[in-house]
């Protein structure tokens, strides 16, 4: 088991770990962990619950995740780590020389354009009949009971959605964007805190996926609403986009730190950058979190992970070199070398040839969950597809128009990701899920909760806590408000160009669970940035 200090709250919080032995749920929303909850008290297993908790994840906290966006997942189950990539492709008929023909010479953020098909609905079957217990439909029901008969918004979700609203209402102003008022504006203004909100449209999708194990989006009555809408809008998404898409099931990649094995899922996901970064940074001795040289390495480490990460990685079988290149531990050494006493421009090296929700589940059988799911800038695209509730991803955006680039726009290609799960274990045991979601943050967020656990003995909650920094590009680094001021000037006098951020907007959100292997105790932590809960029992 990891060992950290129960009684030991460094950092300022409303929240202590919580500790359960039957199951648990970790997520950003108290109504989708109680939703989870309550299938794991109907006989559900932590599979059950991810779906469950993730289908309601679409209804109640829709500024960051749809069922037209993308997902991954880390399965732990029998003694096995299994990993789930569910995201889509880009449409057959894009292509680099027909966005530039639309008189675009970079990919836009929103319009059809940035479409990708989207593997929400995918992951929740695929995971369903693989490994579980319940049907689908009864696993779907909570969601669809709250798109159908509405909730009340809260707190931080009604902060984002009218920041959205107000965003989009001076910039989506073609007829095509109409939809995504009618769906989330449908009084002429975003719904307030404490107002109830519903999507009937959204309960009759998530109705149809329910009873026809999602085959009904992919190759039914969903898929054609989608590709009309796309047809007619001068889309590039078809029928026969949607009729390809499988969720695959893949072999998660992974690093010795300090004993404890840490996992992620393999590219096109950026979890690699999290792995590489901790690669890089176990060649270090770390006696104090708040030594202002644990903070520089940790950027510095992050720096050139990114780095590599933005030039080599994209869907696996195009990559020039490969996971284990990157993760080699005489590439490790090369890289660390780079890290010095002062900030500097992260640079790419040559390996040798070779808007987003997360949950965690567990359950007293043993199974844990890692599950992320996003649409990408909150919303997404801005296109909710008539009718159905189904607001469609953005995930495209994140292509090159470089066409030398390794993740060059290419029709039936996935892009570099952002969405990563994580998983620790530790002499082939179970530690648990964690995961920290926010766009590029979500890296830099594995890395310091993975340090604040195996280094600095912090508990789950107190890990998330803790004040968090982000690199943002070149030698600029954004630190939380609670960051203490001698820290954020001794990075300063290292070069570094620190801003020091008034909201906790952009560090992103993290749920952990972690399992004493002798006890079966499960101890929890959720995000004390946003509505988080953890559900147990």
């Amino acid at each position: 088991m990891v060992s950290f200090d129960h009684q030991s709250y460094p950092y300022a919080t409303n929240r202590h770990a919580t500790y359960a032995k039957n199951g648990m749920v970790a997520t950003s929303q108290p109504l989708a962990s109680q939703a989870g909850l309550d299938i794991l008290k109907k006989g559900g297993n932590a599979i059950d619950a991810a779906i469950a908790t993730a289908a309601c994840l679409t209804v109640v906290e829709p500024t960051s995740n749809g069922i037209g966006g993308d997902a991954f997942a880390l399965v732990w189950t029998k003694g096995k780590l299994h990993g789930l990539n569910a995201s889509g492709k880009s449409p057959k008929s894009i292509s680099i020389e027909a966005v530039k023909k639309s008189g675009h010479k970079e990919i836009p953020t929103h319009g059809w354009i940035p479409v990708t098909v989207p593997g929400v609905p995918g992951a929740w079957a695929e995971l369903s009949s693989k490994f579980g217990k319940l049907p689908l439909e009864e696993v779907l029901a909570p969601a669809i009971k709250y798109a159908e008969e509405g909730y009340p918004l809260s707190p931080t979700l009604g902060k984002y959605w009218k920041g959205a609203y107000n965003i989009y209402k001076k910039k989506l102003t073609d007829d095509v964007f109409k939809h995504w008022f009618d769906t989330f504006a449908p009084n002429g203004k975003a719904p307030e805190v404490g107002e109830v909100w519903s999507s009937p449209g959204h309960a009759e999708t998530l109705r149809s996926i329910a009873k026809t194990n999602a085959e009904s989006f992919y190759r039914g009555e969903i898929a054609e609403k989608i590709s009309n809408f796309s047809k007619e809008n001068g889309g590039y998404l078809t029928t026969e986009d949607l009729a390809e898409f499988k969720a695959e099931w893949v072999e998660p990649i992974g690093v010795n730190y300090r004993g404890y094995d840490v996992w992620e899922i393999p590219p096109n996901g950026q979890g690699i950058v999290a792995l590489q970064a901790l690669n890089m940074l176990k060649g270090f001795d770390f006696a104090e979190k708040e030594f202002v040289d644990t903070y520089h390495k940790q950027i510095e480490a992050i720096k050139l992970a990114f780095a590599d990460g933005e030039k080599h990685v994209t869907e696996e079988n195009l990559m020039r070199y490969s996971a284990e290149a990157i993760l080699s531990e005489k590439y490790a050494d090369e890289r660390r070398k780079l890290i010095g006493d002062e900030a500097v421009l992260p640079e790419a090296g040559e390996p040798s040839l070779s808007g987003t929700v997360y949950l965690a589940t567990a359950d007293g059988e043993g199974n844990m969950v890692s599950f992320i799911q996003s649409n990408y800038m909150g919303f997404g695209s801005g296109l909710v597809v008539p009718g159905t509730g189904i607001a469609l991803q953005n995930r495209g955006h994140n292509f090159s128009m470089d066409p030398n680039h390794v993740n060059a726009l290419a029709g039936g290609k996935r892009t570099y990701h952002t969405i990563i799960p994580g998983f620790m274990t530790k002499d082939d045991q179970a530690v648990g899920p964690f995961g920290v979601m926010g766009g590029f943050m979500q890296p830099q967020g594995h890395v310091q909760v993975v340090m604040n656990t195996v280094d600095f003995g912090l508990n789950p909650q107190a890990a998330l806590d803790a004040p968090r920094w982000q690199w943002m590009k070149n030698k600029e680094v954004e630190v939380e408000n609670r960051f203490q001021h001698h820290l954020a000037q001794g990075l300063a006098r290292k070069g570094h160009h620190i801003r020091i951020a008034l909201e906790p907007n952009s560090f992103g959100r993290g749920q952990i669970i972690w399992r004493d292997p002798d006890t079966g105790v499960l101890i929890g932590g959720t995000e004390s940035r946003t509505d988080g809960k953890v559900a147990s029992w």
